[in-house]
């Protein structure tokens, strides 16, 4: 099979389109051919091999050679005890702890995936697992009311959170880069900051605070904060991540303001209600391009560099 193969942490010329084996599944796993997968900011960290735990596989050379966690295909092989799939079905789910989604096909444990809705694209569906739990955990940490903010709002996690938050009842202000304002005005948020040009922590102040890109102090977070605010780091620098778990703990205690990382379930009881909302038409998916496999380098570098208005999908095999 044909795969988007990588030996070394670097930029996107590390990756090259390889003939590999297929994989075979194991006790409890499935065999699934890809049709679409979606790019994730965790591939283009683990690709750079930054933050440092991304190198969660290798610490000095990627012991995973295949990215692509977020996935949807046709089950074509089953391993032994598999009783909720069947060949022939169509899933989709997240295979993050494995990756191996950059390829024609891709191991999973069936407890990672979840029927693909008849409705739904296979794209549309690779768009939904991890932005979908991320978003789907980001929404439960407000209540109707609330001011929140989104920063790194522009993006797959970002679209699902804004849309899901106004339905909530939340005061939504999203940030990002300037190109995606308009974008996230049209999906729902109330405000919108461009953080080139504006410091969303002397903005606000913020009942709830979700950041996917997280680089600024914690005194800076428990500025933008209201009275009893709540701060949540999905990612950032390894540096954001440890002061998020010390100082901004002590910070959090002494100011009635928490400051923390927002855990993350997998597993399809976190992405399918989101994809339920995307079903009923109550949450819209936005695809800013597609990719051939053959051209996954591109496929990152419109992610990673920040100029895609909602998720990125590669399109392995036809619908």
């Amino acid at each position: 099979m044909k795969a988007a193969v990588y030996e070394r942490y670097g930029t996107v010329d590390e990756l090259r389109i390889e003939e590999v084996p297929v994989p075979v599944p194991a006790a409890g796993e499935v065999l699934v051919r890809v049709v679409a997968t979606s790019v994730n900011l965790s591939d283009w960290e683990t690709l750079r091999g930054s933050p440092a735990y991304a190198r969660t596989s290798g610490l000095f050379r990627p012991g995973r050679r295949i990215l692509g966690s977020d996935i949807a295909g046709e089950v074509v092989a089953v391993g032994p005890g598999v009783s909720r799939f069947a060949v022939g079905d169509a899933v989709y789910g997240d295979i993050l702890q494995r990756k191996g989604g950059f390829a024609e096909y891709a191991v999973a444990h069936e407890s990672e995936l979840a029927a693909k809705p008849a409705e739904l694209s296979f794209a549309e569906a690779s768009t939904i697992p991890q932005a979908g739990a991320i978003a789907q955990h980001g929404v439960a940490r407000g209540r109707p009311g609330d001011r929140m903010l989104v920063n790194g709002a522009g993006g797959g996690s970002g679209m699902f959170l804004i849309q899901l938050a106004t339905a909530a009842g939340m005061h939504v202000t999203a940030v990002d880069n300037g190109e995606k304002l308009a974008f996230m005005q049209s999906l729902g948020a109330d405000d919108v900051i461009d953080y080139r040009t504006t410091d969303y922590t002397r903005s606000g102040p913020y009942d709830v605070i979700i950041d996917m890109v997280a680089r600024r102090s914690m005194f800076a977070y428990r500025r933008a904060l209201a009275p009893g605010g709540r701060f949540f780091m999905v990612g950032g620098t390894t540096r954001a991540l440890l002061r998020a778990l010390t100082l901004g703990t002590l910070i959090g205690a002494v100011s009635g303001r928490r400051i923390g990382i927002l855990a993350v379930g997998e597993g399809p009881e976190h992405f399918e209600p989101v994809a339920a909302a995307c079903v009923a038409g109550d949450v819209g998916i936005r695809i800013d391009s597609e990719f051939g496999l053959g051209d996954i380098a591109a496929a990152l570098s419109h992610h990673g560099e920040g100029h895609a208005l909602g998720k990125v999908v590669v399109r392995v095999a036809p619908e």
